[in-house]
């Protein structure tokens, strides 16, 4: 047999060679992400001219024009206006927030007893955070302390009156103490509720089915502000002769009720998504009805529905300022009574600086929430491994 030339196969491994110069580092990220296309092209230099005009006014009205020390409105005044700051200031007023902080954090919550909300705060942050971390251990402990215990260590610190407390009466909390037990609530509560809730609607029982749908439909057919009026003012008329509920538990109730409702039809949308085979897997294992939805099914759908449930909890502590209408104040209510309501401090430039302060604590909140759904979701995401 003719033998064949083999001179051309090689014999070792090639050896690594670095990547190309024009497909690594910054400049690669550069072209692959701004300048991919002529229309992203354009779209990246009308964005950058935009920063270029937008940027230098931002930082002037935030920092280099503005009045960092003060006592009260005067400081923040123009010539025209009878202060002494020359005509066409238009900087920030930090001292109005540096005056106000503790009102915007705390409300009117006792000088004296605001350590109880700090611990409270801190108690939140310590048991959040490793919750939050994927690698600590513990998990079952931790969400048990969190979810469990958390809320009653929680009410005796705020309330009080146990342990040698004194009574701090709900009227009394405002700011974002309030804005933040409205969504703690509000997400440990619309949750589960929302996932029972989804399971109701597509159960094959007809009166689950009947007062699922029912409910859902009724709370997602009416605005936030007339479940909170309800809840408010109408919940009272449904309970026994003197019995009275609370009007930050009413609040709670109204937006729990409604986040749940939401939080129903997206954890639905994840159920629909699940392929018929992983009903019929599970069955065919001799699993029952709970042990294959806790096990099986209700894993996959929730990890499809993280940026939906993310959403939801978004939407949901952005709308706790409605509960500015029933009579309480959150951050954003704080705000707005310390501009309207204080004569120290009316100014234009208070109210610019107050309400550019809230929003920013919102957004502080938010993209936190969204970074961290994110990150679930390149976790979680093991359907397809690049």
């Amino acid at each position: 047999m003719q033998e064949h030339d083999m001179s051309w196969v090689r014999t070792e491994m090639a050896l690594a060679q670095a990547a190309p110069r024009s497909q690594v580092g910054f400049g690669a990220w550069v072209r692959r992400n701004l300048f991919a296309t002529p229309v992203d092209s354009v779209l990246t230099v009308l964005a950058l001219l935009a920063i270029a005009w937008a940027l230098p006014q931002i930082l002037n009205w935030v920092f280099f024009d503005a009045v960092w020390t003060g006592a009260d409105r005067t400081a923040c005044l123009t010539t025209e206006q009878g202060g002494q700051l020359p005509v066409g200031w238009t900087g920030a007023c930090w001292p109005f927030v540096s005056g106000r902080f503790g009102q915007f954090m705390f409300g009117r919550y006792p000088m004296d007893e605001r350590w109880r909300v700090i611990l409270t705060g801190i108690i939140f942050i310590a048991l959040l955070a490793p919750l939050l971390i994927p690698r600590v251990p513990y998990k079952g402990l931790n969400a048990i302390l969190f979810f469990v215990v958390f809320p009653f260590i929680a009410f005796y610190l705020l309330v009080g009156g146990f342990f040698g407390l004194s009574y701090v009466e709900t009227p009394r909390w405002g700011g974002l103490m309030v804005t933040l037990v409205l969504s703690y609530v509000g997400i440990v509560v619309s949750l589960p509720l929302g996932i029972l809730l989804a399971m109701g609607r597509r159960s094959k029982m007809p009166i689950v089915k009947l007062l699922s749908v029912v409910f859902i439909e009724t709370v997602r057919g009416v605005p936030l502000v007339t479940v909170l009026f309800m809840a408010s003012f109408m919940l009272p008329l449904f309970v026994p002769p003197g019995m009275s509920f609370d009007k930050l538990l009413r609040a709670l109730i109204g937006v729990a009720l409604f986040a749940a409702a939401y939080m129903a039809e997206v954890v639905r949308g994840g159920l629909q998504a699940i392929p018929k085979g992983q009903y019929e897997g599970a069955d065919s294992l001799g699993l029952g009805y709970w042990q294959k939805m806790g096990f099986i099914i209700m894993p996959q759908a929730l990890k499809l529905v993280i940026p939906g449930i993310v959403n939801t909890f978004i939407g949901m502590f952005k709308d706790t300022t409605l509960v500015l209408i029933i009579s309480m104040f959150d951050l954003l209510g704080v705000v707005k009574q310390n501009i309207s309501g204080d004569p120290t401090w009316a100014t234009p430039q208070t109210a610019k600086t107050g309400y550019v302060f809230a929003a920013a604590i919102f957004w502080i909140f938010c993209f936190g929430m969204s970074r961290y759904s994110q990150f679930m979701e390149r976790r979680l995401d093991t359907g397809h491994k690049r």
